[in-house]
């Protein structure tokens, strides 16, 4: 059983609340208000509700506290130490085009240092919590990495950048040099969640780059809890400020690193 700590519990109810548009607004695309950010990158009339609730729920729980928010950007609060980091709609075009890949990703960090975060796809109702320190649970079950150590039998995620952004090239070798030792490689649209998978046991290992902090900062904060590895490529702790990431079951990860770093 996870050990609800006050903090968790006004996480989770904050995210259990936002959710609520979003699983009434799934599966009905035709209705979405929609706005386009720029090349594949929307946000929709739900993202930005569940966002507004996001904030409204925690900002009367945490008076002062910062947020760093994927729409609303930076607003700082009275409080410098504590700051939320939040993505109202991890998996957007997941979530327009009908498929039951998404997630509300929020993470809470204290002195720079991620201390709580809650990935929570609504349509599964699968909540992966996780605190410094406390573990990593889905629901009231705790998540456990994979023991996987053959390459050969490991089953890694990626994502692939849009059309016209940096590194597609790069991206798509190091796709290339995976496929040839392993056992298969998944693209699935979320960061958090791949994150979450890795966490699970899903997945043994996940690579990125260009990710914003809102994309990881809760799953990174799974992995590790998890018994899991992350890093940068250069196996430095500095994924929310570089973009890159490599989360994996540790025993894999510098072998991994290895193979990626032939691929480009």
């Amino acid at each position: 059983m996870a050990l609800t700590s006050p903090t968790m519990t006004v996480m989770t109810a904050a995210v259990r609340k936002a959710s609520r548009k979003l699983s009434r607004d799934f599966g009905e695309v035709e209705n979405l208000q929609v706005s386009k950010k720029g090349p594949a990158d929307f946000v929709t009339a739900a993202d930005l509700a569940a966002e507004k609730v996001l904030r409204e729920e925690l900002e009367r729980a945490r008076p002062g506290y910062s947020f760093l928010l994927e729409e609303g950007g930076v607003i700082k609060g009275t409080d410098a130490t504590h700051r939320w980091i939040i993505d109202p709609l991890d998996g957007t075009t997941n979530f327009m085009h009908a498929i039951p890949h998404f997630a509300i990703s929020v993470a809470l960090e204290r002195n720079g240092v991620i201390v709580a975060g809650v990935v929570y796809n609504p349509v599964t109702n699968e909540l992966y919590t996780a605190e410094r320190g406390r573990g990593a649970y889905i629901n009231d079950r705790r998540l456990r990495v994979s023991s996987r150590t053959n390459l050969t039998e490991c089953l890694f995620a990626t994502g692939l950048p849009f059309h016209g952004k940096a590194h597609h090239e790069s991206t798509l070798s190091e796709v290339g040099a995976v496929m040839t030792m392993a056992a298969g490689v998944r693209r699935f649209g979320a960061a958090s969640l791949d994150l979450a998978y890795v966490a699970a046991g899903r997945f043994d290992g996940y690579w990125e780059r260009d990710l914003a902090p809102w994309d990881i900062a809760a799953g990174i904060l799974l992995v590790r809890e998890a018994g899991g590895m992350v890093s940068d490529f250069v196996g430095r702790d500095n994924s929310l400020k570089s973009g890159e990431i490599l989360a994996t079951n540790g025993v894999v990860h510098d072998r991994f690193r290895t193979l990626l770093a032939g691929g480009r």
